[in-house]
């Protein structure tokens, strides 16, 4: 592999790094503005303001923690590289 080769795929491995620790608080920013909108879950007809959209970005959130996971324990994400 040339090193120009190598240069960008590295350069997208960072970009999609970058992505995944994106996503979690993205989400969780989502549900929390999505708790606000108390029209559409009137037409929702969700019983409680726990169902319903927020709770699909809350669990969305929760499914890409992942990263965040790592970095905190210290651990390096696998890769199939390895």
């Amino acid at each position: 592999m040339s090193d120009t080769h190598r240069t960008e795929n590295i350069a997208a491995l960072g970009i999609a790094d970058w992505l995944c620790l994106a996503a979690a608080p993205t989400f969780a920013l989502m549900a929390l503005v999505s708790l606000g909108g108390e029209g559409a879950m009137s037409c929702m007809g969700a019983p409680s303001p726990i169902a319903g959209m927020p709770a699909m970005y809350l669990l969305m959130s929760a499914f890409h923690l992942a990263p965040w996971l790592r970095i905190v324990s210290g651990r390096k994400a696998r890769t199939g590289r390895d």
